[in-house]
């Protein structure tokens, strides 16, 4: 034990998410993590757009808690990037993301099934256990979302 009585790290083993872990990873990875970081904040605009658009307070309730989820991956998976590569990932938004509020709707059901399969995807290469995790997580997370957004499309 050091002082601090935090337990001293083994200097052999890398931090989570650290750039000396980089090495192990796929070169692709920082590609994926770029894309999915843009995604994450396009989704993040376009949910407040479609929130605005909904035609009553429980769908408009519903859009938000998947924009918070959607912040959270951000957040997370910006995290991860500053952590291997050193510095902030910065993507900008679109404006376009739907004409309509059904088009919005189908699309970004689109977009979560689309992402959720990407994420698995991207779990499975990362090589790092932390990553892995973190894309399992949002990829159950976008599913979820896909539910809600069908349900929304379907039920009167």
């Amino acid at each position: 034990m050091q002082r601090s009585g935090h337990p001293r790290r083994d200097a052999a083993r890398p931090a989570p998410w650290s750039r000396s872990c980089f090495c192990r990873l796929d070169p692709g990875l920082i590609a994926d993590l770029e894309q999915t970081l843009r995604d994450e904040h396009q989704a993040i605009h376009c949910y407040a757009k479609l929130a605005q658009a909904a035609p009553d307070r429980e769908q408009k309730n519903d859009i938000l808690e998947i924009r918070e989820d959607e912040i959270g991956h951000f957040q997370t998976f910006a995290q991860i990037y500053k952590n291997l590569i050193g510095r902030t990932f910065a993507p900008s938004a679109s404006d376009v993301c739907f004409a309509d509020y059904r088009e919005g709707l189908r699309r970004s059901f689109k977009d979560e099934m689309e992402a959720s399969r990407r994420y698995l995807d991207i779990a499975d290469r990362a090589g790092d256990t932390h990553i892995s995790q973190r894309y399992r997580r949002a990829a159950a997370d976008e599913q979820r979302h896909a539910v809600r957004l069908l349900s929304m499309l379907t039920l009167p």
